[in-house]
């Protein structure tokens, strides 16, 4: 099992609502999303992301599936304008 974590800061933090939106979409859209969960920050501190997204999928070949996935290239083109930086980790479980 692979776990992809992605944490977000957005520009305009009103938009984290709707990518928390369009990410859970996603979630019943592509078949190599094993889970999906999507938590939105609480403390607002000034090192703190304003959203995080965890996957799980059962082989890094269904994480690179769900990767090229058009639903997911799309989202992502709406998405990487508003953010002012994302950084990802996969580990194998």
């Amino acid at each position: 099992m692979i776990t992809h974590i992605v944490l977000m800061k957005f520009a305009d933090p009103a938009n984290r609502d709707e990518a928390k939106t369009r990410l859970e979409t996603l979630g019943t859209q592509i078949p190599e999303i094993k889970t999906l969960h999507v938590g939105l920050d609480v403390v607002g501190s000034e090192v703190s992301y304003d959203l995080a997204l965890t996957t799980t999928h059962d082989s890094v070949a269904d994480l690179k599936a769900y990767q090229a996935n058009p639903d997911h290239v799309e989202f992502g083109g709406w998405l990487r304008p508003l953010l002012t930086s994302r950084v990802v980790v996969d580990y194998d479980n």
